[in-house]
């Protein structure tokens, strides 16, 4: 037989299925199940997965809250552009904004202490992967994502956009420092 002309025997699916073919179909099935439990686990238990929140915004409305947020918790400047670096509010809030090629602004934060970043985007989808750990979000324009954070060791973190968003996506960096 061959794969170009029809089978002998026309109805083959109404055949009986043979011992090996369904040893074959045990095996596929139960790793199947093994995978699908494996996933749920690594979800609750691997601490890989970020459980983040994402709420509907316009970017007006988060362009606002994160001048609002600069305006009332900068602490000094840095770089020629004169970037703002900010310490989070009370409540451990942190506004971050993605713009054609930038970060904005520079957050400060306590090593130990938890905090909320929310994230958007202004104009095009960017990528917010935070280096050297292994947090990578991709924030979309509209939405506002908030990820829960506790830095763990003082340093300086860079931020790399890792979603192509045009001809200056090479420069699009910024720093997160803990003390």
């Amino acid at each position: 037989m061959s794969a170009i002309l029809p089978p002998a025997e026309r109805l083959w699916w109404k055949q009986p299925i043979a011992g090996q073919e369904w040893a074959w179909i045990g095996i596929a099935f139960v790793w199947a199940m093994i995978m699908f439990v494996m996933m749920v686990y690594w979800h609750i238990n691997g601490k890989q997965n970020l459980s983040n929140e994402v709420y509907k915004t316009t970017t007006e409305m988060f362009t606002a809250k994160t001048e609002a947020f600069v305006k009332e918790n900068t602490i000094r400047t840095e770089t020629d552009q004169k970037i703002p670096v900010v310490k989070p509010n009370a409540k451990g809030e942190a506004f971050l904004l993605a713009r054609l090629w930038s970060w904005y602004p520079i957050l400060e934060l306590e090593a130990g202490k938890t905090y909320k970043i929310h994230l958007s985007a202004v104009d095009y989808n960017h990528g917010f992967s935070l280096q050297p750990t292994n947090i990578n979000i991709q924030v979309i324009p509209g939405y506002e994502h908030v990820v829960k954070m506790t830095p763990t060791k003082a340093g300086t973190y860079a931020i790399v956009c890792n979603e192509y968003c045009g001809i200056g996506h090479h420069t699009m960096l910024g720093r997160i420092y803990v003390k």
